[in-house]
């Protein structure tokens, strides 16, 4: 007799194209049929991931979420065809994946830092909301009810993460969740200005406390939480600081997921009132680390094609590894992550 399929939350990580990684996650664990998602949570890339996902599993379950991945990723790569912002010869001769040697990058990574998206951009052309609006099909993500749904946005008035449930999302708050503030203008929704969810959750995990049935989370990380040395280069530094606070949100929720762990195990909180949230994640660093900051911005096709192939390959041997834990203990030691061992599993 077959084994019913175990219930799991995911918990989708931002990061520009390196979201082809969570894509290829995806596309493996709905083909693989061993887990039963019962909740995403998802910021930027994420949310993207996320929203696509919705769509297509209310048209057609398992297969229509990977044909709606698939579709929404070949048209990112699609609209950027003929787009200036892309690989240099040399780069595509000795396969180098990022575009730190494309001229038009560092114009406006420099333009980024001393003229505003008000000023250099005050019609906030965005050609990705357009692509997304033709991609998704928002009515049909709103009538998801396989699993419950979160992205997150940071609401830039009050610095506090705002959280937009699978019933309400629009394009708009889609977009907000990938609005970086350094390229575009925020976004308002209801009078409210948001920028990208990352600064305060990335992605959230706490919206799937009590909500969705089970308590396992797995976290798709695309965002290094340790990178060793000291960035010399002005870019490596920026990008450093910026994998610093994408994380800390991500850190703080795990710590307090630990704490109050160890609580439950010494005895000193009940576990008739208190959860034990089970964390699983899902990573591959020594493959995402090399590509640096500026090839989250390269979509070519042949890229985000082998980001996809490296996440179902990385998802496929943690499965192996980590199926037996789901519903029984976490497969990682968070205490090793914070402590800057890495994520290690769990006996």
């Amino acid at each position: 007799m077959s084994q019913q399929p175990k219930p799991i939350n995911l918990a989708l990580q931002g990061g520009g194209a390196h979201g082809a990684f969570t894509w290829g996650v995806l596309d493996r664990i709905l083909e693989d049929g061993r887990l039963r998602i019962a909740g995403i949570s998802g910021t930027s890339a994420g949310a993207m991931n996320a929203v696509a996902l919705a769509d297509g599993f209310t048209r057609d379950g398992p297969e229509g979420g990977r044909a709606a991945l698939d579709r929404f990723w070949r048209s990112m790569a699609g609209g950027a065809k003929n787009s200036p912002m892309k690989r240099t010869p040399f780069d595509v001769l000795t396969g180098n994946w990022g575009l730190e040697n494309n001229p038009l990058y560092h114009v406006i990574d420099a333009l980024s830092r001393v003229v505003s998206p008000y000023q250099l951009n005050p019609m906030n052309i965005n050609p990705l909301r357009d692509l997304v609006k033709k991609s998704i099909d928002f009515d049909r993500v709103r009538q998801c009810t396989a699993f419950k749904l979160y992205i997150s946005a940071t609401n830039v008035e009050s610095g506090n993460i705002k959280i937009f449930p699978r019933e309400e999302i629009t394009l708009d708050m889609l977009m907000a969740s990938a609005c970086l503030p350094q390229l575009y203008k925020a976004v308002e929704i209801d009078g409210v200005p948001y920028w990208d969810g990352g600064y305060m959750g990335n992605p959230s995990l706490f919206p799937f406390h009590g909500e969705t049935g089970t308590n396992d989370i797995l976290v798709i990380q695309i965002n290094p939480i340790e990178r060793k040395g000291a960035p010399i280069k002005a870019q490596d530094i920026q990008n450093r600081m910026n994998e610093i606070s994408f994380n800390s949100s991500l850190l703080k929720e795990l710590r307090g997921i630990d704490f109050v762990d160890r609580l439950i195990r010494q005895g000193k909180l009940s576990a008739d009132e208190y959860r034990q949230v089970r964390v699983h994640i899902v990573e591959n660093q020594a493959e995402l680390i090399p590509l640096g900051a500026s090839s989250k911005m390269n979509v070519e096709w042949e890229f985000l094609s082998k980001l996809r192939d490296l996440g179902r390959e990385t998802v496929t041997y943690w499965l192996d590894e980590n199926f037996a834990a789901i519903g029984e203990h976490s497969s990682v030691d968070l205490r090793q992550i914070f402590q800057g061992i890495g994520a290690q599993h769990q006996g």
